[in-house]
């Protein structure tokens, strides 16, 4: 047993930024299949029911499940039990790591599982609360939806501990791979379920992707060494168990102001014009396509290498650690936003455009990707940002600072939405974004004397001027282009779409080439490899010995 611990232990070289590349690399081309499978899921639901009231009932039928899931696992178990179990790992102490995620898988059932069940019981009353706008027949259908979907939370809890486990370990593969089951499961739902069962499938659709999602954790977790046992004796005096709960708390209340974020977005949405929060739910999805690909993969892929550092208290290395992957996620992020900007319309367009999702749909649709996507940049670097304190147990600044980012988004909507209507939450969420980003970045440089500063600017100046070049090849490309195809035909729109996105690309490329961008040069060596499949230098890279 010991034998096989040490082989799978966390092995951290002198040049963090490669495994963290490496890692990155495995989760992103995982991400982007995820993220593909959910475009394919959204164009179903678009095309099969439109932007109206059954997809309304969908997306607010998600909130309440979401948000006992996301306030006990998604962040605040693995904001802190990542760091702890890392930790514990890092300093060979097997038993005590196993006893740790043992107790806390547990006391996690325990929990959730009460947590649901009377949320459940009260559903027609909180749902009443959270849709003000729906009519009782609406109001009906969102309880059914709930109540159905409230064994998620379950399956998506057992499954969220599963991947701290494997992320501690970086089994990357793996734990990337759980979100494509869980999107196909939805897909099931939309063209099978549906079909036998009307809308009510699609959130049985749901609870099979959160079945799928934890069975195709469950074997790697065990290989590694996790056996489950249903002892609850001593749970509660562990320390390490106790320490997880006090940061816990903290970034309990955090998640908890993000998941009243949404809400706002819910019952704002639910006094508006039918399809409201649906138009939203579908800008933001397309938006959040490279924010899960490049922000959340380079977050997740850094987070134990942070917490290791944090822990034997390597301050030279945190930061090289963190200026690299805060410069690598912009890299991919800055030029993603300007692309998605420039060409929002033909995006959602190839996308969503379709059966019963009509132009007025789709207008109201890129109008508000667009607003989102001005402030991509800065959702994609709040999950490092708020990582990097995480990593050093400090869960209650992130918190602070959400209350604040809260306060803006609340109060820019309460300001803009007699004028812009759904675009007043585009707007707000944005602006709070920002603030929020700011804010982390400026709480976290008061830790240090230096977080590469001088580097991050130059690497951000260089990738602006790539991406202006870019932006400008879009721009005359889109012109052409527009001008030789058939605009009303869905060939004409994909051709504009492509020619000029991948003349962006091109462009970027070859300028990030002339200025010898850092970035651009780590990513080149970094995709050059797995071309070659250079196998044995990707395992030297990342310290693994079978993962990924």
């Amino acid at each position: 047993m010991i034998k096989k611990f040490l082989n799978n232990k966390i092995i951290l070289n002198s040049s963090p930024s490669r495994s963290v590349v490496s890692a990155a690399f495995v989760i992103t081309l995982s991400g982007l299949a995820s993220r593909l499978l959910g475009l394919f899921r959204d164009r179903f639901l678009a095309s099969t029911f439109g932007a109206g009231d059954v997809l309304d009932v969908y997306y607010a039928a998600f909130r309440v499940p979401d948000l006992i899931y996301n306030l006990l696992i998604l962040g605040a178990l693995s904001a802190a039990f990542i760091p702890v179990f890392t930790s514990l790992i890092s300093h060979e102490k097997e038993g005590e790591a196993w006893e740790l995620a043992g107790g806390i898988m547990n006391l996690a059932i325990v929990f959730i599982s009460v947590l649901s069940l009377i949320f459940a019981l009260f559903a027609p009353w909180i749902m009443k609360m959270i849709t003000p706008g729906f009519s009782p027949e609406k109001i009906s259908q969102v309880v059914i939806f709930t109540r159905i979907m409230f064994l998620s939370p379950l399956f998506l809890g057992i499954s969220g501990i599963f991947g701290g486990i494997l992320t501690s370990f970086k089994r990357f593969l793996i734990y990337s791979l759980a979100p494509i089951f869980y999107n196909f499961g939805i897909i099931v739902g939309v063209l099978v379920f549906v079909r036998f069962m009307g809308p009510i499938g699609l959130a049985w659709g749901v609870v099979f992707g959160a079945f799928l999602h934890v069975i195709v954790q469950y074997p790697a977790a065990r290989n590694l060494g996790y056996r489950h046992s249903w002892s609850f004796i001593g749970h509660f005096s562990n320390k390490e168990i106790r320490k997880i709960f006090r940061l816990m708390i903290p970034r309990t209340l955090g998640i908890a102001i993000g998941q009243i974020n949404l809400l706002v977005i819910t019952i704002f949405a639910s006094t508006m014009a039918a399809g409201s929060l649906a138009i939203f739910n579908f800008a933001q999805n397309l938006e959040s396509v490279p924010l899960g690909i490049f922000g959340i993969s380079f977050s997740i892929a850094v987070f134990p290498t942070l917490s290791h550092f944090a822990a034997k208290k390597d301050d030279q290395n945190f930061i090289i650690s963190f200026s690299q992957t805060f410069r690598q996620i912009l890299f991919f992020v800055i030029p993603a936003s300007v692309f998605i900007l420039l060409l929002r319309a033909q995006l959602v367009r190839i996308i969503l455009g379709s059966g019963k999702f009509d132009w007025e749909d789709t207008e109201l649709t890129f109008s508000c990707l667009g607003i989102l996507a001005a402030s991509l940049f800065a959702q994609s670097v709040i999950p490092l940002l708020a990582r990097s304190f995480y990593a050093m147990h400090d869960t209650k600044t992130p918190f602070y600072i959400a209350i604040v980012s809260e306060v803006v988004n609340i109060g820019t909507v309460l300001l803009l939405i007699g004028k812009y209507q759904i675009l007043s939450l585009a707007i707000a969420f944005s602006l709070s974004s920002i603030a929020q980003m700011m804010l982390l970045l400026f709480w976290l440089r008061t830790r240090y004397d230096n977080l590469d500063d001088k580097k991050i600017i130059r690497a951000i100046l260089k990738i602006v001027l790539a991406t202006f070049a870019a932006g400008i090849g879009i721009q005359l490309l889109k012109y052409i282009v527009g001008r030789s195809v058939d605009m009303d035909t869905f060939i004409g729109v994909f051709v504009q779409f492509s020619v000029s996105a991948s003349a962006g690309v091109l462009i970027f490329a070859a300028v990030c080439h002339a200025i010898k961008l850092e970035e651009f040069m780590n990513f080149k060596k970094s995709l050059s490899k797995r071309l070659f499949r250079e196998r044995k230098d990707i395992v030297e890279d990342t310290g693994e010995v079978s993962g990924l």
